[in-house]
């Protein structure tokens, strides 16, 4: 028999948290106004480290930077070695090390958005701090929220963390090369991002070689100019 144990004496905490959440959510509906006013299209990325997040972000680059005018906000603890590594690929990417916090914000990213020339861009990625609990709650202001997790990451990733699939629109299962020798079923991952929220979509991928990624780009609703 397992027994769960609830914490006590929260409640002065609680109050705190939600003030903070809900000053951050109306930086996060600014910035949102300010990226449609200037018709750039923003998608969040999110996911674990390891997950494939950046491998992503490279392949869809590969296909995408001669079509569109786009850019990259990249948010790590302490290093720029994901956002050089999109940066390859000829996108323009702002690196932001946020040293201890776990997620990026709605404040630091308006500030980022101050660096960047919006009037001359169609498609901006912000890829968050490699994290499944943090970024749920703190939306960054993006038409789109992606969560990237790895077959590697074990069948139990997804209803372990619920939170972050209530609020994504796609959801990305990684590595399936690897599935089967990590005895995972990638399908069934999607299938339980479904039972938390029906609308997810998914995509399943294998970024090292490009497998699935124009299936995300479909996804995403950036296929059109390529096949202009």
């Amino acid at each position: 028999m397992t027994k769960t144990i609830q914490p006590e004496g929260e409640s002065y905490d609680i109050e705190l948290q939600e003030d903070l959440l809900k000053a951050h959510q109306k930086i996060a509906e600014k910035n949102g106004k300010l990226l449609r006013n200037r018709g750039v299209r923003c998608i969040e990325i999110m996911g674990s480290i390891g997950s494939g997040k950046t491998s992503l972000l490279e392949r869809i680059s590969e296909k995408l930077s001669r079509h569109y005018r786009m850019a990259v906000v990249n948010g790590d603890l302490a290093t720029t070695i994901d956002a050089d590594r999109v940066g390859r690929h000829g996108v323009k990417v702002l690196q932001i090390n946020t040293g201890k916090e776990c997620h990026l914000d709605a404040a630091i990213v308006a500030r980022a958005f101050g660096e960047l020339d919006l009037k001359n861009l169609d498609l901006l990625f912000i890829e968050n701090v490699g994290n499944l609990i943090c970024p749920a709650e703190f939306p960054l202001g993006a038409d789109t929220r992606v969560v990237v997790v790895s077959v590697t990451e074990g069948p139990y990733m997804v209803i372990k963390h619920p939170l972050i699939f209530m609020d994504s629109d796609l959801l990305i299962v990684n590595k399936i090369d690897l599935a089967e020798l990590m005895e995972v079923n990638a399908k069934k991952l999607g299938e339980d991002a479904k039972k938390i929220n029906p609308k997810i979509r998914v995509a399943l991928t294998n970024c090292r070689t490009g497998e699935g990624v124009d299936d995300v780009i479909d996804q995403l609703q950036l296929s059109g100019k390529l096949r202009a």
